[in-house]
This record gives C-alpha cells, structure tokens and sequence, in this order.
C-alpha cells in the first residue's frame, strides 16, 4: 500500500520534548508512526476505534489510545517490527491485545475484535484513508458499527458514547449489514432501535 506524496520520515520511539502540543494531536501522531512501521514491514492491518472514526469524518476531538487490527496469527511478528522501531510492547493480562506507547499515548494491537478473531475478510474490507498526511487502511463505517454494537453487554452499554459516532457516519455504513451481523442481539437490538426512533436511520421494514 502506497500512500501519496512522499513517505513519512522513520518512525521515532516518543519522548522528553517530543510530545505534540494537544492531546488529539498527540494520539494521532502515534497512530501516524505506528501506521507507518507497520505499513514498511507489510503487515497486514487496519486502524480501529475512535482514530479509525476521525478517519472517516468523525470528531476532530480524539481522547482515546490508538487501536490496530491484525491477524492473531500476525501478532508477535508486530510486536517484533515495534521492538526494533524501538518501541517497547507490554503483554497485559488480557489475552487478545498487545499494548506498545507513542508519544506518550498507549497503542493497543488487537487480534479480537467484540470476542471475534480479527480475520483476513475484515482486514479486505478495510479502506484506504489518511490519517493527517499518512494513507492506511481503515476499518469500514460498516465494520467499526457492527463492532462497536456487538460490544455492548449488559455490563457495558453506553449507548451515549456511540451515537454520535452513528450519526456522523450514518451515511457510509450499511445498515442493512450492521442489523444482519449483529442477529438478534438484544444490546446491538435496542440501539438500533433507539437509531429509528431518533431518526438517524430508516427503520427496519417488514420482510
């Protein structure tokens, strides 16, 4: 995958007085930076979460980590490409995610996306998009919704913090899919409920 324009510079560990001027900037520096390690050492991969919805038009506000997909198959070969950019990857407890820190921001890789194995037909899906002046592949609007829906629970249901990021991307996303995919779930049923009665999508018609 080419980006346009010329390559970025080598990435650089973060650091003393390396660290961008808000916290916004400094979370997509380092989705910048680890982008383009991973992107050099042909990865396979696609942006996720909050930076991955930026891509795609959303806030300009960002105030999460970083979040990449890849292959579980492909993680300790990442973890290896981050370790001789001279980043330091921390193995949490968690068994489905590596974390590594870029100026001073946390960077998750994730192999497990809403308790599902990230595979190669969702990293296909993924887009070519820039993230500030670097291309990468980005999760689909369709992707990061059915994602986001399929990881509400009944201990984790903040519908709050993903409405905004439907109606900003209402316009891209399959919906269509998004209900298929998520079945009848009962959290992912409610929201999309909630999504026809405040108008952000068509409802569902009667088959």
């Amino acid at each position: 995958m080419e980006s346009s324009g010329p390559g970025p510079s080598a990435p650089e560990p973060s650091g003393p007085g390396r660290l961008p001027p808000d916290r916004t900037q400094a979370i997509l520096e380092a989705a910048k930076q680890v982008g383009a390690i991973l992107k050099r050492a042909g990865h396979k991969f696609a942006l996720a979460g909050s930076v991955a919805v930026y891509a795609h038009g959303g806030s300009g506000r960002l105030r999460h980590d970083a979040d990449f997909c890849v292959l579980p198959e492909d993680a300790e070969a990442v973890a290896d490409s981050l370790r001789s950019a001279g980043l330091t990857v921390r193995v949490p407890p968690e068994d489905w995610l590596v974390k590594t820190s870029c100026f001073d921001q946390d960077v998750d890789i994730i192999f497990e996306l809403a308790h599902r194995p990230v595979t190669v037909d969702l990293l296909a899906r993924a887009e070519e998009l820039p993230v500030d002046s670097v291309h990468m592949p980005v999760l689909s609007a369709t992707d990061l919704l059915v994602n986001l829906n399929m990881a509400f629970s009944e201990h984790h249901c903040d519908f709050g913090a993903v409405l905004p990021v439907a109606r900003t991307l209402r316009e891209k996303v399959d919906w269509t899919q998004v209900r298929r995919r998520c079945g009848d779930e009962p959290m992912p049923a409610a929201f999309l409920f909630l999504l026809e009665r405040l108008n952000v999508i068509e409802p569902q018609r009667e088959q």
